[in-house]
């Protein structure tokens, strides 16, 4: 934004980044990845930052918090972008039920695990080696792979 004596105005990257609750280095990583556009400049040097840039940093922090990848984050962004001829299914909405999907296949990962867990406690295991050769360990030594279906006897 220049007015006609050619001043920058905006805000400088210590206000965006005091907006936005991130680090003001967070700024230039999230330039240099692409998330966020390369600002103007002040006529001594200074990055000048339109208040939207304030909104797409809250934006990615938030799309982190959900699990989103700075890689995913930015295919977002973009797709939010240039919604013009783009694919129906490209938007926040598939990406959300996908990443759901995600995030549901983990808890039940993350059950099991615990379940396995406690049942080690429960049990009494101090010692993994000898645990293992007991009949009652409850620790699957041979078939830990967590998210594969589990071997069918027979």
């Amino acid at each position: 934004m220049t007015s006609e004596i050619g001043a920058v105005s905006g805000l400088r990257s210590s206000q965006v980044a005091a907006a936005a609750g991130v680090n003001p280095q967070t700024l230039r990583y999230y330039e240099r990845r692409g998330l966020l556009a390369e600002p103007d400049r002040s006529l001594g040097g200074h990055r000048m930052y339109p208040p939207e840039a304030v909104t797409v940093l809250r934006v990615i922090k938030a799309a982190q918090r959900l699990g989103f990848t700075l890689d995913e984050v930015a295919d977002l962004l973009d797709t939010g972008r240039h919604r013009h001829g783009r694919r129906p299914d490209a938007g926040l909405r598939t990406r959300a039920q996908q990443k759901l999907a995600e995030v549901e296949a983990k808890i039940a990962d993350l059950r099991v695990i615990a379940g396995t867990l406690q049942a080690a406690v429960d049990a009494g295991c101090d010692d993994l080696v000898t645990c293992a050769g007991e009949p009652c360990c409850p620790i699957p030594f041979t078939a830990i792979t967590v998210g594969a279906p589990e071997p069918t006897a027979g």
